[in-house]
C-alpha cells in the first residue's frame, strides 16, 4: 500500500475532557467532533487457542433438521457465538436481547428458531422491524434462502417501493412481515395488516431506530401486538435509552452479549490527514488506484455530497455507484446488487446504508466524511472484516 504516513497522526485537533475534539466553525462557535485517535486500531489476529468453540452443533438445537442442514448449506459450518448462546432461549419461547458485533450472524440467530416456530405451527405470524429498507430487504433475502422449499412465505414492506404491490402480496398466504416502521404503520392504518394476529416480533438494530427517529412509530406497532407475545431485540450497541425501551416491551428478557471491544478486532483502522497542496479527492483517487482497494465502501454525510462524489469518481474512470435517501428503493437495490456482483467496485453511501449492507469481501471502508457519532462509526466499519476476514477502515480527519 502506498504510504500516507505523513498524513497519519494520533494528535487530536483540539482535545476536550469528554473525549471529543472541538472544531471552530465560521460562525465562531465550536462543533463537537469525535477524537480522531478513536479511529485508530490495529487488527488482532485470532490465535488458534483463542478461536471460539461452540457448545452446540446446529443438529443439537431443537429445530427442524431441514433448517439445521440449510444453515450448513448457507456456509455456517458451526454456530457463531451469538447463535450458539441465544438460539436455545428463542426456541424455548423466552424474550431475548442479543448484543453482538455486526457480521456475526445475528440475522440467522433469530430467523432459524422463528422459521422453526412456523414449521411447528403453520398459522404462526411473525413481525420483523428494521430501521432501513436495505436491512429489511437483506433479512427477507436471508429468510427466503433459509426456508427454500418449505412453502412458507414473507412480505417485505418498505418505504420507497410500490405500496400497491405490497398490498397485493398481503392478500396471499404469508407467515412473516419484514419491513420498516413507517411503511408497516401506513399499511396498518389502511387496515391491510392486523398486528393482533402476530405473536412474535423482532426489532433489529434497535439503536438505529432510535437514532433515526422511528421509535414512536415502533412503539405504536408494538402496542398493537398481543400482550402475550415473544419479543426479540437485536443490536450492536445498547444505551440507557434503549435499555428503557427494552424494559418497556419485554418480560424478563434473557440478555446475551458476545461483544468484545466496540469495533471488530478484524478491522485495521487508521486516519488520513490531508497535507498542504492536496485535497481529499486527490488522496482518495490515489488510494483507489491501488490494487488492494478492490471492493470499497465510501461513506459521506449528505445525499448531495454522496451523489457528487460518486459522479466525480465515475468521471475519473472508476466503476462507482451511489446509494442514499434521494434514490427510490429500486435504484438503491440496483446499486447494491451491482456492488455485490462486482459490476461496480466502489459504492458511495450515506449512513442510511450502514445497517443494511451485507456484502461479502469488502476490502476497505473509507469515511470520506467523518461520522456524526461513534455509534455510526462502529456500524460503518462493520461492513468490512466480516466472517473472520480482515478488512481496513480509513477515516479522513
Amino acid at each position: 500500500m502506498k504510504s500516507y504516513n505523513n498524513r497519519i497522526s494520533r494528535k487530536p485537533l483540539f482535545q476536550s475532557h469528554s473525549g471529543f475534539s472541538l472544531n471552530r466553525k465560521r460562525s465562531g462557535r465550536y462543533q463537537k467532533t469525535i477524537d480522531p485517535t478513536r479511529f485508530i486500531n490495529k487488527a488482532i489476529e485470532t490465535k488458534e487457542s483463542e478461536k471460539f468453540i461452540p457448545e452446540h452443533k446446529f443438529s443439537d438445537f431443537k429445530i427442524n433438521q431441514r433448517l439445521a442442514k440449510s444453515a450448513i448449506n448457507r456456509g455456517y459450518q458451526a454456530p457463531t457465538p451469538i447463535q450458539d448462546k441465544i438460539i436455545p432461549y428463542i426456541v424455548n419461547g423466552h424474550d431475548v436481547v442479543g448484543v453482538a458485533d455486526t457480521g456475526t450472524g445475528k440475522t440467522a440467530a433469530f430467523l432459524l428458531p422463528l422459521i422453526n416456530k412456523i414449521l411447528i405451527n403453520p398459522r404462526e405470524k411473525i413481525l420483523i422491524i428494521a430501521p432501513t429498507r436495505e436491512l429489511a430487504n437483506q433479512i427477507d433475502l436471508e429468510f427466503k434462502n433459509f426456508s427454500r422449499g418449505m412453502k412458507i412465505f414473507s412480505v417485505c414492506c418498505v418505504g420507497g417501493a410500490n405500496i400497491s404491490r405490497q398490498i397485493a402480496d398481503l392478500y396471499n398466504d404469508y407467515n412473516l412481515i419484514i419491513g420498516t416502521p413507517g411503511r408497516i404503520k401506513d399499511l396498518m392504518e389502511r387496515k391491510k395488516i392486523n398486528l393482533a394476529l402476530f405473536n412474535s416480533v423482532v426489532l433489529d438494530e434497535v439503536d438505529r431506530m432510535l437514532d433515526m427517529g422511528f421509535i414512536n412509530d415502533t412503539r405504536l406497532l408494538i402496542k398493537s401486538l398481543p400482550k402475550n407475545r415473544q419479543t426479540l431485540f437485536f443490536s450492536a450497541t445498547v444505551s440507557i435509552q434503549i435499555e428503557n425501551i427494552i424494559n418497556e416491551f419485554t418480560k424478563d428478557p434473557i440478555k446475551v452479549s458476545v461483544k468484545g471491544r466496540d469495533t471488530s478486532k478484524n478491522v485495521e483502522q487508521n486516519i488520513i490527514r490531508v497535507s498542504q497542496g492536496k485535497t481529499k479527492l486527490d488522496i482518495l483517487n490515489d488510494l483507489l488506484r491501488q490494487k488492494e482497494f478492490n471492493k470499497v465502501l465510501i461513506f459521506g454525510r449528505t445525499r448531495y455530497g454522496v451523489e457528487k462524489l460518486s459522479k466525480k469518481l465515475y468521471n475519473n474512470g472508476f466503476k462507482a455507484g451511489s446509494i442514499h435517501g434521494d434514490k427510490n428503493n429500486a435504484q438503491r437495490q440496483k446499486a447494491l446488487d451491482m456492488f455485490k456482483n462486482n459490476r461496480i467496485r466502489i459504492l458511495v453511501a450515506t449512513d442510511v446504508a450502514a445497517r443494511g449492507i451485507d456484502v461479502a469481501d469488502i476490502s476497505h471502508v473509507i469515511n470520506y466524511d467523518a461520522p456524526e457519532n461513534y455509534e455510526d462509526y462502529i456500524h460503518r466499519i462493520g461492513r468490512t472484516g466480516r466472517w473472520n476476514k480482515t478488512g481496513k477502515a480509513l477515516t479522513f480527519v
